[in-house]
Parts: C-alpha cells; sequence; structure tokens
C-alpha cells in the first residue's frame, strides 16, 4: 500500500468516525429532550384509562381560542373525567373570548360538576369565566372581581399635527370608522360606543346576578370595576371558599359526590406539529418569556405587537397598560 493510499484510507476512516460521532449526539440529545417531552404530553394532553378530574388552565389574556374550547367540548363528552377544574390565572380580555368560554364552561356542568380554582387573579373576563362554574375557589391574596367593560381608542390628531402630517377620509356616513385615532371622537362617536360598552356591561351584570348567591341590587353594587382580594372576595359572596386544590377537591367530593382519590390530570389543547415543532416552540417560549414578551406568540413580530391595545372589540380587562 502506497503512502497516499494510506492517507486517502485515514482519511476516509476520519469522516466516517466524525459522522457516527455527530449522529450519536443528535441521537442522545433527542432522547434527553424527547422523552421527558413525550411524558409531559402524555400526562398534559392524552385522555386515560380509568376515572380522573381534568384540570384546564386559562391564563393571560382571555381571546377566542378554537383549540381551547375544542378541549373543553371533549372533556364534557369524555365519559374517564368525573369533573372539571378551570385553574384561572388572568386579568380578562376580549368580553367574546370571555363569553365563549363562559358558554363552554357551562356546557360542560350540565353534565357534570365544574369547580374554578383561582391563581394570582381572575378578573373582568377571567371571573366572567369563573363565574361560569359550580364552585369558585381562590386564595386569602387573590385578586377577583372587576366586573365591568371597557372601550380605549387613541386621539393622535395633536401629535399628527406637530409633525405636519394631516389624514383625510371620505366615507359613506359620518359613523363609520368612529371613533378614528386621526381626529377627535365627535359626540355621537362616543355616545354609540358608550351605548355597546352599556349593552355588554348589563349583559355581564346579569351573568354574574344568575350565577352567584346575591341579588341584581347586590351584583350592581359590586360591578363598578372594583377588585377585591380572595378574602374580600369571600365576604361579598364573589367567590366560595377560601383557598387552593384541596379545598376544589375536598368540595368536589363532599358536595357533588365525585369519587375520592381520583388523579387530577392536567389537559391542555392539542398542539399542531410533530416532536420538532413542539421542541422549537417550548424554545421559543422560553426565549419570549425571558425578554418578558408573551410566550404564547407564535413569532417575533407577534411577541412585539401583542398587547391590550391589539385586542380587536370591546374588552373587559383589569388595568389595561397605558398607550
Amino acid at each position: 500500500m502506497t503512502l497516499a493510499q494510506d492517507l486517502i484510507d485515514r482519511r476516509r476512516l476520519r469522516r466516517k468516525l466524525g459522522f457516527w460521532r455527530v449522529a450519536a449526539i443528535v441521537a442522545l440529545g433527542a432522547l434527553v429532550v424527547g422523552v421527558p417531552l413525550a411524558l409531559t404530553s402524555n400526562k398534559r394532553s392524552a385522555p386515560v384509562l380509568g376515572g380522573q378530574i381534568a384540570r384546564v388552565e386559562i391564563s393571560g389574556i382571555i381571546t377566542e381560542d378554537d383549540k381551547l374550547l375544542d378541549l373543553l367540548d371533549d372533556l364534557k363528552d369524555d365519559d374517564a373525567v368525573k369533573a372539571v377544574i378551570l385553574k384561572i390565572d388572568s386579568p380578562g380580555g376580549t368580553t367574546v373570548g370571555g363569553e365563549t368560554l363562559y358558554r363552554a364552561a357551562r356546557a360542560i356542568a350540565e353534565v357534570k360538576p365544574v369547580a374554578a380554582e383561582v391563581g394570582t387573579l381572575a378578573a373582568s373576563a377571567g371571573y366572567m369565566v369563573a363565574v361560569a362554574s359550580d364552585h369558585i375557589v381562590a386564595h386569602q391574596t387573590s385578586i377577583v372581581g372587576s366586573i365591568g367593560v371597557l372601550f380605549q381608542y387613541v386621539d393622535a390628531s395633536v401629535l399628527l399635527g406637530n409633525v405636519g402630517v394631516k389624514v383625510s377620509a371620505i366615507k359613506s356616513s359620518p359613523m363609520k370608522a368612529e371613533p378614528s385615532p386621526f381626529a377627535p371622537a365627535p359626540p355621537e362617536a362616543e355616545a354609540m360606543i358608550r351605548r355597546s360598552v352599556l349593552d355588554t356591561y348589563e349583559w355581564f351584570v346579569a351573568l354574574v346576578d344568575e350565577r352567584r348567591p346575591f341579588d341584581a341590587a347586590e351584583a350592581r353594587r359590586l360591578a363598578d370595576g372594583s377588585v377585591f382580594t380572595g378574602g374580600q372576595g369571600l365576604q361579598n359572596r364573589l367567590i366560595d371558599a377560601v383557598g387552593g386544590e384541596a379545598e376544589v377537591r375536598a368540595w368536589l367530593e363532599d358536595t357533588r359526590g365525585v369519587a375520592k382519590d381520583l388523579d387530577i390530570v392536567d389537559r391542555e389543547p392539542e398542539k399542531e406539529g410533530g416532536f420538532a415543532s413542539s421542541v422549537f416552540g417550548s424554545a421559543r417560549a422560553a426565549v419570549f418569556s425571558t425578554l418578558g414578551l408573551d410566550p404564547a406568540a407564535e413569532s417575533l413580530p407577534q411577541a412585539l405587537t401583542r398587547s391590550v391595545g391589539h385586542l380587536d372589540g370591546l374588552i373587559s380587562l383589569w388595568q389595561p397598560p397605558l398607550r
């Protein structure tokens, strides 16, 4: 064998060894990441044999969420699910988002017990979802309430005038696209929006009146937009008990006859994509969360622009940020 041939064979062997080293590292990494992810996915998303209590997390800004609604509909029809806990930690969101979750929760309550476990916050549309349950439990220092509706708009006309920008519009009628950020809102536009806000507010108050153990006058007294601690909420009958998971379980077992010692299984909406998508999505959520952005956003532009100011329609939200 010549020296040149020997060098060529050595290089080929080196390349083969390098390839298999890299393949082994990739396979090991996939195993390390994939096994816990698969176990977590099975625990959190897949139905299990036998009875269970399903717990669904409702957190962050509430909007229309088809996958979450599909999950709630599935839990309603799942015979293995003996009860549902809505674990709420939300400042609210759109009124339509709250309404759709409210109706989905009430549909479940027609066939099996539904309880709400409040974490840090269940305000505005978050509280709207909570009142859909048959029993609300919150911590002593949780925040609940903020019953009300909000419509915000920007008047940037002075700013635009200062920089020399004039926006003109030709409209089919005076109320089209009002209020506009390019000019002060006329009184007729303010009156129009106020009618919509008050109509939705009356609907919200009626829900609270229907679902909570007090009369319409008390419901209206509490529906001035105020927030309450869990302790105050108990005194005002906005919630039913102070506590957490143990108190929810005790109510399900002692009052609604749910079998003792059933596992509480966290159930999540179905996620699109396979293994790679799940890994990338988890990494993306971690990066967004570290940067203080919305971890549920699916892209950087969405994470940068997603804010209360970009919610469409009327909102029921506690302390929206200043614009």
